[in-house]
């Protein structure tokens, strides 16, 4: 196991922004920025869901609660790659994020295979209720994005990210084989996460009242969803 953080609980706000909106709330706010561990990243995630892709429509419809199940690495993983399963759930609005660190290796063999490891621990213990719980379990979309994190220096639990070129496939479901995909936005837009352990700083809403930046409800995996069984599929403009 890595030092990396285990266990999640925050805020999260969603928003689709142009680069010009971007540019200008970081011309506004980046002297409070610090770039985060990972800074500029290829985001990789395999989703995992059941054969009626239960969870995804579940969450399409906005419940109270919501959760899901997926491998993300950062950067195209190879077997020996350190990878992150994730177990992440939202409720009234509070998200909680459970995840542990493995091989890619290790954690196809668990969420695939079933192969539990002999040291369990509790988040362990938790993804592995969740695969009893949900039957016949398995990959079910990748999605990638290039990311550009960063945290506050006032307050650490704030956290900015921008995803950009954001991609999609339902075929070679294997993140070993590259994250080439199917667009999701357009180019020149962002999403936009602003996360956080209570509620957004004032001075920050304030600039992006005035940069008219308004939070949106926005999942990749939902929009993958609905532009694998549209009849007309349509990329986010």
């Amino acid at each position: 196991m890595s030092e990396y953080r285990s266990v999640f609980e925050r805020y999260e706000k969603k928003y689709i922004i142009s680069f010009s909106q971007k540019k200008r709330l970081l011309d506004r706010i980046s002297d409070i920025l610090l770039p985060d561990e990972f800074g500029e990243s290829t985001l990789c995630n395999l989703y995992f869901d059941t054969p009626d892709y239960r969870l995804i429509r579940a969450s399409i419809e906005r419940p109270v609660f919501k959760e899901k199940l997926r491998i993300r690495s950062y950067g195209v993983p190879d077997k020996s790659s350190n990878v992150f399963v994730e177990l992440k759930k939202k409720y009234k609005g509070v998200v909680y994020k459970r995840r542990i660190n493995m091989t890619y290796e290790e954690a196809v063999d668990l969420l695939c295979r079933r192969n539990l490891p002999l040291s369990k621990g509790q988040v362990l213990g938790e993804v592995a209720y969740f695969m009893g719980h949900y039957k016949g379990l398995r990959p079910s979309v990748s999605i990638f994005c290039e990311r550009s994190a960063f945290y506050s220096a006032e307050d650490e639990n704030l956290r900015l990210t921008f995803d950009r070129n954001v991609r999609f496939r339902n075929q070679l479901l294997d993140l070993s084989l590259g994250d080439d995909g199917t667009r999701i936005l357009e180019d020149g837009l962002f999403i936009m996460e602003i996360k956080s352990l209570n509620s957004i700083p004032l001075s920050i809403v304030h600039t992006l009242n005035e940069l008219e930046i308004y939070p949106r409800s926005f999942s990749k995996y939902g929009k993958a969803y609905e532009m694998i069984f549209s009849p007309e599929p349509a990329a986010v403009r």
